[in-house]
């Protein structure tokens, strides 16, 4: 019971991360003419952080892939056309870079087992 406590929590805070994700993958500062995204940067490491967390914290990858597939839903919502017309994550290259590297670093830190497992000898 307490694992599917854990996944639930992950998925809630996946959802909350995807949705925060949304607003602040935008974000971005200009330094000598040059833009750095740097709100995708940090909602990317965040998102892998936590996804690691929470892994290490339930010893089991359900839980990291609990918490990337509640961000992957709020992601894919937020990038789906609104009923009334609003696009929270458009077709840009940042929101691109965002939408592709949150799927691909995700996946890659939700596939990793947790450092205590891979620390057990196997028999």
């Amino acid at each position: 019971m307490a694992r599917g406590l854990l996944a639930a929590a992950a998925l809630l805070i996946g959802l909350l991360v995807g949705t925060l994700g949304a607003f602040l993958q935008a974000s971005r500062s200009m330094v000598a003419g040059v833009a750095i995204p740097w709100g995708t940067v940090l909602v990317l490491i965040a998102l892998v952080v936590l996804i690691r967390g929470a892994i290490e914290v339930a010893d089991s990858r359900w839980a990291g892939w609990a918490l990337f597939a509640g961000w992957l839903g709020a992601t894919v919502l937020f990038a789906s056309p609104m009923p009334w017309g609003a696009l929270v994550i458009s077709a840009g290259n940042r929101q691109m870079a965002y939408l592709i590297g949150g799927v691909i670093l995700g996946a890659m830190a939700a596939t990793i087992p947790s450092l205590a497992r891979l620390r057990r000898p196997r028999a």
